[in-house]
């Protein structure tokens, strides 16, 4: 199977959806920044209902937005999920203050908890597991903690090009899970071929890490910008496939669509029910319409808009 699907598709706008995709496509997540949900009218006519609704907080973007952000979303039916970068995070004072913002101002009970994409930490915190070890999250009740996950490692975490410090990261989060009353899952890294998503997902498994994985897909959009975002976010092996493909400029001009490696990790979700990967987390690289329009030609029921 291709890793990749370069033709415009319009099968499934005419037909019926593949039902191994409609299951795998089942309580899907999408993220969201303050400045893209404000291109948004209203999310009820683009998201299926309790579509959990990921803010990324970028350096710069202050907390007000954020949460403003949080509360407009959360309004319109949707479970709001921010995160929480460890790295711009100046002390415990500082986010114990985010916490009580979201929950009073926007109700919010869950977030996902991540390093952060700054080189030089901005204050006390550095990892995920700093913010976990304060405890505030607990103390506050969230009910639900995500954490960040590699399917192709992190040079950040390892420059070497290893996995023990992630792997050290994902066994300590593990025994934390034991600990916490809030639900925890990984939420990943986009990737863009299935076999070795499946190959380290399994050996998660294997090594005792039983954490839900939430499998972080790269909705549609140009390939020049999946390159430029594959490239800033440290995508390993698949950005190989990328650049490899962009040589080709028939093929740089057409868009991308997660098609295929969706497809093959559904069909393997169907052959192995216990497979640990149990949702998919869009980042809609192109868009959030463009991406909600994929998942609702392609998702059936499961992403049938509330407004629709």
């Amino acid at each position: 199977m291709a890793l990749l699907n370069f033709k415009k598709r319009d099968a499934v706008e005419n037909g019926p959806v593949n039902p191994t995709v409609e299951a795998f496509l089942q309580g899907y997540s999408i993220e969201v920044m303050p400045r893209t949900a404000e291109k948004v009218e209203d999310f009820r006519a683009l998201l299926p209902e309790g579509t959990r609704v990921y803010i990324a907080h970028i350096e710069g973007t202050p907390i007000e937005d954020m949460v403003k952000t949080a509360k407009r979303i959360a309004a319109e039916g949707y479970p709001v999920m921010p995160h929480f970068p460890a790295r711009i995070i100046k002390d415990a004072a500082t986010l114990e203050n985010w916490i009580s913002m979201y929950q009073g101002e926007a109700g919010i009970d869950q977030a996902l908890l991540l390093a952060g994409g700054v080189a030089n930490p901005l204050g006390d915190f550095d990892s995920s597991m700093q913010l976990l070890e304060t405890g505030l999250f607990d103390k506050a009740g969230f009910k639900r903690l995500h954490v960040a996950g590699h399917p192709e490692g992190n040079k950040d975490i390892d420059p070497d090009g290893s996995t023990k410090n992630v792997d050290d990261a994902l066994r300590w989060k593990q025994k934390f899970n034991e600990t916490t009353d809030a639900e925890m899952a990984l939420a990943t890294q986009f990737a863009f071929d299935a076999k070795p998503i499946i190959a380290w997902a399994d050996s998660l498994k294997e090594a005792g890490i039983d954490l839900p994985i939430h499998i972080g897909i790269a909705g549609p959009a140009k390939l020049q910008t999946l390159i430029k975002f594959a490239i800033a976010c440290g995508v390993g092996p698949s950005l190989k496939v990328l650049q490899k493909r962009a040589m080709d400029v028939s093929k740089l001009l057409l868009p991308y669509e997660p098609t295929d490696v969706v497809t093959e990790l559904a069909n393997h979700k169907a052959a192995n029910p216990d497979f640990n990967i149990t949702n998919v987390h869009f980042f809609p690289l192109g868009g959030i319409k463009t991406n909600a329009n994929w998942a609702i030609n392609n998702g059936g029921a499961s992403a049938k808009p509330v407004n629709s």
